[in-house]
């Protein structure tokens, strides 16, 4: 004698979307987690181009290095933790710094992570970056020199 009984198999739901979380500047303060003050994520449609606005983010973080620029110019585009790894790597690098390629990812709506080879002297480094869409323009979050 057989039974039949129906197996209950779970299924997933493919219609579920990841939300972008705005990470907050440890270096700002708890002002900054406030519901009036915290910065909202903004929908891609609203957002610069992310190849235009990541290239010139990374002309401006070169040129600051170099000297040519203020890292008070990228303030308004940055985490504060970001503008001090700006100072830091570039009071290391000795000599000037050319773009090789420019590689894009966006692992979710409103995320976008960039690595930029670069030529400096007779190496090849990379610079990885991370902007997050908030308040309807990019923000750097993590920069790291490679």
């Amino acid at each position: 004698m057989t039974i039949s009984q129906s197996i209950s198999v779970p299924t997933l739901n493919n219609n579920r979307k990841l939300y972008l979380v705005p990470s907050i500047d440890k270096e700002f303060g708890k002002e900054w987690t406030h519901p009036n003050f915290s910065p909202t994520p903004s929908a891609l449609a609203d957002l610069p181009n992310l190849y235009e606005w990541s290239e010139s983010f990374i002309i401006s973080v070169i040129e600051i290095w170099s000297g040519r620029r203020g890292t008070i110019q990228l303030s308004k585009n940055c985490h504060r933790s970001v503008i001090n790894k700006i100072i830091k790597q570039g009071s290391q690098l000795n000599h000037p710094c050319q773009i090789r390629k420019i590689y894009l990812s966006q692992p979710i709506e409103g995320v976008l992570e960039v690595t930029a080879t670069l030529r400096i002297k007779d190496r090849v480094r990379s610079l990885t970056l991370r902007f997050e869409g908030v308040d309807k323009k990019w923000v750097c979050t993590e920069l790291n020199l490679l």
